[in-house]
């Protein structure tokens, strides 16, 4: 305007919105809109159609991916189930690992015979070699000259007949064992501290408690079937137990885990005895053998069967010595053993049905034994003769024989329970306080105490 030069300065910016192209033409019309709509329309079909299709091939590819997980699962738990087994059998195996091939016995060395003359089969006789052997017949001197000794004096801690005439229940627990399984199958005194209990359980535990302080010192379990035979080791913090599972289990009670399983036998194991050294077990089955094992190493030293007899064994019972042992059969025979020599050196006959427990005397003269047949029977070992019957009431179930450590008396567990003074056989005491079968009783220290256990599932004490 006035012919001045203009900066940029000056300049004044105006704010307009762009303009919007307009439609053609041809898209305003109404055939038009139409048309666009339809072709909108047929787009998102043909997306929908597409995501379909694409769903149905995820779903599909997913559905394969499941049914080959599946089998990846079932080809893994069978290959674990094989590993399984071949773990069980080279455990089974390892007991013979550094043994050499049986050979041909030498001549020298005397055929193990039954008392009939009847040969046995042993097997793994490798084993028992003449140190063992030497051990065991070292320990048996000195128990027999101690048993002498102490055979002439009934100990002065003893509680007399007329005191345990009046013992009464003064404790019971039930809760050491499962509920849903019930029933106490085994029980054993410590016999160092007669104050800690052991009780094997239908629940497959085995559990180790404390009468003082009465509480539960340690529940043990790695059994897979109920555990029918427990033992306490003399000196050490160590038990045994022993199952239908086939297997015998060595427990550290202090660690509160099983330390070795001995796997003696094919078939369920029904009795157990710990020898007096404290180094080796004797066991029975239901596979017609008996079983002598080194508790530290697992192995198994010696496995006899009679194969005249062909039946399977019920129990089984080391004598006081150590040098025999007595086992029970399901054909009620009583068969009396030589452990050196792994021979059947006596049968006593006479019950009928299967012999449930058999017991020996401290005195190292009597052997107690009970069956099916509501009978109790005590035999004189040195002249091989049965020399006294206690029957007892119709459908009576004898399920647990002891003697107490000095030989005095003698319990019986079944339908209820039973003390007899040893020598009169009268009985001094009768219980009846379970609601269940009785299926353990066990003497405290000098007779201070009597403990049971039964079907129940409840541990009970007896004293003044």
């Amino acid at each position: 305007m006035n012919g001045q030069p203009l900066s940029e300065e000056q300049l004044v910016d105006i704010k307009v919105s762009h303009p919007i192209r307009p439609k053609a033409p041809s898209a305003t019309s109404i055939p038009a809109i139409l048309k666009s709509l339809q072709d909108e329309w047929d787009a998102v079909m043909l997306h929908s159609f597409t995501l379909r299709q694409q769903l149905q091939t995820t779903r599909q590819e997913l559905s394969h991916a499941l049914y080959q997980h599946d089998a990846a699962c079932r080809v893994i738990a069978r290959l674990t189930k094989e590993v399984t087994a071949a773990r069980e059998a080279l455990a089974t195996l390892k007991p013979q690992a550094g043994l050499v091939a049986p050979q041909a016995v030498p001549a020298s060395q005397p055929t193990a015979a039954g008392a009939g003359g009847e040969p046995m089969e042993i097997s793994e006789q490798v084993g028992m070699t003449p140190e063992i052997i030497q051990k065991l017949q070292d320990k048996a001197t000195i128990l027999t000259t101690e048993r002498k000794k102490r055979g002439k004096t009934v100990p002065e801690e003893l509680v007399r007949a007329e005191d345990l005439s009046k013992y009464r229940q003064v404790a019971s627990h039930a809760g050491l064992h499962s509920a849903s399984v019930p029933g106490i199958l085994a029980l054993d005194l410590c016999p160092s501290d007669t104050n800690k209990v052991l009780t094997g359980g239908a629940d497959k535990n085995v559990v180790v408690f404390d009468k003082n302080e009465e509480q539960i010192v340690a529940t043990l379990k790695g059994h897979t079937k109920k555990v029918t035979s427990v033992i306490f080791h003399p000196s050490q913090s160590v038990v045994f137990s022993a199952s239908p599972d086939t297997t015998i289990r060595v427990w550290s009670v202090t660690a509160g885990n099983c330390v070795q399983v001995v796997r003696a036998h094919e078939a369920g194991v029904t009795g157990l005895s710990l020898h007096a050294t404290g180094d080796y077990l004797l066991s029975s089955s239901e596979d017609q053998y008996w079983a002598f094992s080194d508790i530290q190493t697992g192995r198994v030293l010696t496995k006899v069967t009679d194969e005249s007899a062909g039946c399977a064994l019920t129990c089984a019972q080391f004598h006081p010595d150590g040098l025999i042992f007595g086992t029970g059969t399901a054909d009620s025979q009583i068969k009396i053993w030589d452990l050196k020599e792994r021979t059947n050196v006596a049968n006593f006959p006479g019950h009928s049905g299967p012999v449930t427990s058999i017991a020996f005397s401290e005195n190292g003269y009597y052997l107690a034994t009970g069956a099916q047949d509501s009978s109790l029977k005590l035999w004189d070992l040195r002249k091989l003769k049965n020399f006294k019957t206690i029957t007892l009431d119709n459908n009576y179930e004898v399920k647990s024989l002891v003697f107490d450590q000095s030989g005095t008396y003698l319990a019986v567990g079944g339908s209820d329970i039973r003390v007899y003074i040893c020598k009169q056989w009268s009985e001094v005491l009768n219980f009846t306080d379970h609601s269940g079968l009785v299926t353990g009783v066990a003497f405290g220290e000098n007779a201070q105490f009597l403990t049971s256990a039964g079907m129940d599932r409840s541990l009970k004490f007896y004293s003044l």
